[in-house]
């Protein structure tokens, strides 16, 4: 497994090794003891959660408060996204920034997505198959998410917004200005 840091250093592109010949493949997409030897710390994984999706659905940007703060290691099964994670720590010096990349069946590439940060998806392909690990349970009084078309974040989503597919709570999400969020000097992992 290769992981590499993206713009925003907490946000992490975890490429695993895959085996493949005229049979098939073969991949190992999760190692606890290499993603905690690579990050320093202990992440514990209790819950995994998978969708499935039409072409411009647009799931996000949600995130769950302390002490319900979630972390996610997203991947794709089948079909293709754009995944984003914007951070929401106040003071952190990439407050507002997001790091978006694309995940694939074919490239298998996995995002890891720490707590403090918002995440979202827009499905690039018909019946794609979108899966994740978080680190703790749903919520729903901690849940929380921030407008996908916050001008203040700026995303670059790669369909035309009348294009995208959302869910009634996604269209009345707050801006990022008037959301609740954390603190970059808390220890979301204490």
């Amino acid at each position: 497994m290769q992981f590499t840091r993206t713009e925003i250093e907490d946000v992490i592109v975890i490429e695993p090794k895959v085996y493949g010949d005229e049979r098939g493949y073969f991949v190992e997409t999760f190692r606890q003891d290499k993603l905690e030897d690579f990050l320093g710390f202990k992440v514990n994984f209790c819950q995994d959660n998978e969708s499935k999706s039409s072409q411009g659905v647009l799931r996000g940007l949600h995130y769950q408060l302390a002490p319900f703060a979630q972390t996610k290691l997203v991947r794709v099964i089948q079909g293709r996204v754009l995944d984003v994670a914007v951070d929401i720590r106040e003071g952190s010096p990439t407050f507002g920034n997001y790091v978006a990349v694309e995940l694939s069946a074919e490239n298998k590439k996995q995002l890891f997505v720490p707590r403090g940060f918002a995440h979202g998806f827009v499905v690039l392909e018909d019946d794609t198959v979108f899966a994740y690990k978080v680190d703790n349970y749903y919520s729903p009084e901690n849940d929380r998410g921030i407008a996908f078309d916050d001008a203040s974040i700026g995303i670059k989503w790669p369909l035309p917004i009348q294009e995208l597919k959302l869910s009634e709570k996604d269209t009345r999400q707050p801006l990022l200005a008037d959301a609740d969020l954390f603190n970059y000097k808390e220890n979301l992992y204490a």
